[in-house]
């Protein structure tokens, strides 16, 4: 079982940036891929980035060039550096981790980033 705390939300306005954390509840180590996803009102959940447990990293084109991830395994910790951000951006952030060995998910209890335009 993993517990994924989301955190670094918030109102920023478009250009700004902000840098949403992920803290799981136990060694990253047994983890897989993390990534953060992200759901607007009315909208599917979808796919912003993930990074796998050798550091490799994908995004969405909507974000890239504007958005990176990384993945500090002592601190047990992933990050989202979201920058030059658009009111589009606007949505409930969720943290995701696949097990290695089970291909179990794991989520987050979101957190909110608002842009103001």
């Amino acid at each position: 079982q993993v517990q994924l705390v989301e955190s670094g939300g918030g109102l920023v306005q478009a250009g700004g940036s902000l840098r949403l954390s992920c803290a799981a509840s136990r060694s990253i180590f047994g983890i897989g891929s993390m990534g953060w996803y992200r759901q607007a009102p009315g909208k599917q959940r979808e796919l912003v980035a993930v990074i796998t447990r050798g550091g490799s990293t994908n995004y969405a084109d909507f974000v890239k060039g504007r958005f990176t991830i990384s993945r500090d395994n002592a601190k047990n910790t992933v990050y989202l550096q979201m920058n030059s951000l658009k009111s589009e951006d606007t949505a409930v952030y969720y943290c995701n981790a696949v097990m290695v060995v089970s291909g179990v998910n794991y989520w987050g209890q979101g957190t909110q980033v608002t842009v103001s335009s």
